[in-house]
């Protein structure tokens, strides 16, 4: 097995970049049980660790790169060791040392993309509002009831700019005082911190926080799951807090006071799959139902696995801009388990999810068989 240095530099560069909690595994394997990597190749997180603990760790390797940060493992862990955090950190010394093996290297791709553009899908920061133009969707300004912060899918990705605009509307429709950022939004960063970017995360979020700051936001609605998990828990390591509230959280208030009427009905069977960064990250369950429970002639089922044992779809850990072979794909796993629900819509609220749902839909022939959508897509429907 290759290593970058001396066992001792590497335990310190692993230590320094937050990974000395493998110190308190025993290697009991619980992790890797419940790991969906093990649904589709063999893989041990608990291997991992154990190497981490003896500077043996392969960085030039693609194990490294393979935790989802799902949050599945850290939730069985009799010792608390925090699997995620040592992910992180050996993914910070890989990238130190600029080694990326093949199939990571799209991420670099996406790093820069991130340094130039603000966004890791190479669109031009000019662009970010144009799925907006014809929405009548203003910029934020002083006084307004909340931000919306739309996030780098929705604003470029063709498929999740309908997306953005099903929820501008559903917002416009309640008379919510909103407005966007527009050019003046950077990405959260949750994603390249997760591949060991610290730097470029830091830059992102001092970024964001100093508009945030000097435009008078006080109160967020996100799309992203991840952007949620960011804002909430990361964001204060720099000493500020700002109300955030994820758009499943906020559309079952309007409803819940009365400034947003549902109409009609929509008599088909709803299955619904719970993004690990709103489920297991950040406990959110019970509202995506409870919205969806609100529209007359739905008939919500759920699916083998759901809740806190929701099979993550395999896009976190910034594993939606790696190549992952098709027979590794979890969202192939997830779009089985949905369709033996005799579900004919799969609804979720995250774009990584919707994106490589989508991408099984193909994979499988499953386009004629269910649909995938946003929850705001099908309350948009009956406004």
């Amino acid at each position: 097995m290759e290593t970058i240095a001396p066992f001792l530099e590497v335990i310190d560069e692993i230590n320094e970049a937050g990974g000395d909690i493998f110190k308190l595994c025993f290697q009991c394997g619980l992790c890797d049980s419940v790991c969906p990597w093990n649904k589709v190749r063999p893989f041990s997180m608990r291997k991992l660790i154990r190497e981490a603990a003896f500077g043996l760790s392969e960085v030039e390797g693609e194990d490294i790169w393979r935790c989802t940060t799902c949050g599945t493992c850290p939730a069985q862990c009799p010792r608390g060791v925090k699997q995620i955090d040592i992910a992180v950190a050996l993914r910070r010394v890989a990238t130190e040392y600029e080694l990326f093996p093949p199939s990571v290297k799209s991420a670099r791709t996406a790093r820069s993309s991130l340094i130039s553009e603000g966004n890791p899908l190479q669109g031009d920061r000019k662009k970010r509002a144009d799925w907006a133009k014809d929405l009548s969707v203003k910029p934020y300004g002083e006084g307004m009831e909340a931000l919306y912060f739309v996030g780098c899918y929705l604003s470029y990705d063709p498929r999740m700019k309908k997306v953005a605009t099903a929820t501008a509307t559903i917002l416009k429709k309640a008379g919510v005082r909103f407005g966007i950022l527009g050019d003046k939004e950077s990405c959260c960063g949750e994603s390249i911190r997760k591949t060991g970017s610290e730097e470029v995360f830091k830059n992102l979020a001092k970024e964001n926080i100093k508009t945030f700051i000097d435009n008078g936001v006080k109160k967020i609605i996100v799309s992203s799951p991840h952007c949620y998990h960011t804002f909430k828990n990361e964001y204060p390591e720099f000493m500020v807090n700002f109300e955030v509230v994820h758009i499943n959280q906020y559309l079952l208030e309007l409803i819940n006071e009365g400034r947003l009427e549902l109409k009609g009905e929509m008599p088909k069977r709803v299955t619904y799959h719970d993004p690990c960064y709103l489920g297991r990250h950040n406990g959110i369950y019970d509202e995506p139902r409870d919205l969806l429970k609100k529209i007359s002639g739905l008939e919500l089922v759920e699916m083998e696995a759901h809740g806190k044992n929701s099979l993550c779809c395999g896009g976190g850990g910034g594993r939606i801009w790696m190549d992952t072979p098709k027979e590794e794909r979890f969202s192939d796993i997830r779009l089985k388990q949905a369709n033996e629900t005799d579900a004919q819509i799969l609804a979720t609220s995250c774009p990584y999810c919707i994106t490589n749902f989508e991408e099984s839909r193909l994979n499988l022939e499953f386009e004629a068989v269910i649909e995938v959508k946003d929850i705001t897509e099908i309350i948009s429907e009956l406004l």
